[in-house]
């Protein structure tokens, strides 16, 4: 059967089960499939492939089961024609092989260097900045040369005339008025003004440098000083900030350090590997080129 070529004996199999028990329920190119050794392909699927076909269900497994039938179709006249002995065919399935046995090893290591939880919580306390969250609202007056459009009826400032003009909404506030409607009535941000200012709740990464900079360390509820973007002058009132609790980012975390022993695993490898290259067939290693300047890195989208 397929299933013994797939997966191989065991050592010491058990009993199998009667035909009637276990009857065939695939057969493709010559070769046949019982129900347990189907169901034995669809637990060993990788998983994005489980994904793409919905999970163990009659309409996946027809559909795993139709493609397969046509795969192994052609791959059977292939070999009926001799076409895996043409010298071209086999240095490319040998280095198919190669390749895919490189990339199964890296989700072996992966696999088998998965965190133990309490690595997992280290990482999370050495690194909680970058958990942190914060709920913020803002006032937006835009200058010339913003790519904040201009409001009906707004004069087109200049940086220093809309630095004073943020400064005087600052001590209106100061004095009493509420933040939310004197962003209603001047915020040059429409969306965020419409709303009182309101930015919701980000993390880290969301907002351009200078932005985020302010909300991540001024005091919470304060009305911060006029902060210049790109944008224009915010005045920014940061309403709540914390940090993503251990349990939702926990998933995140062991996917980023399993990855990260993963490569310090597959490097390792790289580096005991033993690779042998004769310099008179070869000719000898050419020195790298320099790397050209990484090109500047552009603004994160801000939500001004």
């Amino acid at each position: 059967m397929l299933g013994a070529l797939l997966w191989g004996q065991a050592p010491a199999p058990a009993p199998k089960p009667s035909p009637a028990a276990d009857p065939v329920v695939f057969e493709a190119g010559g070769k046949k499939m019982t129900r347990s050794e189907f169901d034995a392909l669809m637990r060993n699927l990788p998983e994005n492939l489980r994904q793409q076909l919905g999970g163990d269900s009659p309409e996946s497994r027809r559909r795993l089961a139709e493609q397969l039938g046509e795969i192994m179709s052609y791959s059977a006249e292939a070999r009926r024609l001799h076409v895996e002995e043409k010298p071209s065919v086999k240095v490319q399935l040998f280095l198919q092989q190669e390749s895919t046995l490189a990339s199964l090893l890296y989700q072996h290591l992966a696999e088998a260097s998965k965190p133990g939880e309490a690595q997992l919580k280290a990482w999370y306390d050495a690194h909680q900045n970058e958990f942190e969250t914060a709920t913020a609202r803002h006032i937006l007056v835009r200058f010339q040369g913003s790519r904040v459009p201009l409001r009906e009826g707004r004069k087109d400032l200049a940086p220093e005339e809309a630095q004073a003009r943020a400064e005087a909404l600052r001590q209106r506030i100061l004095k009493g008025e509420d933040f939310a409607a004197v962003a209603r009535a001047e915020s040059d941000d429409a969306g965020s003004g419409n709303n009182g200012g309101d930015l919701g709740s980000f993390g880290r990464g969301r907002m351009i440098p200078e932005f985020e900079n302010a909300v991540f360390t001024m005091p919470v509820g304060e009305v911060s000083q006029p902060i210049r973007t790109q944008f224009g002058y915010h005045l920014i009132q940061v309403q709540k900030r914390g940090a993503k609790p251990f349990e939702e980012v926990r998933a995140d975390i062991e996917k980023r350090l399993a990855s990260e022993n993963a490569d310090k695993a597959m490097r390792a490898v790289k580096e005991q590997g033993r690779v042998f290259l004769d310099e008179s067939y070869f000719g000898k290693p050419q020195l790298a080129a320099p790397a050209a300047p990484a090109p500047a890195a552009k603004p994160a989208k801000p939500q001004p």
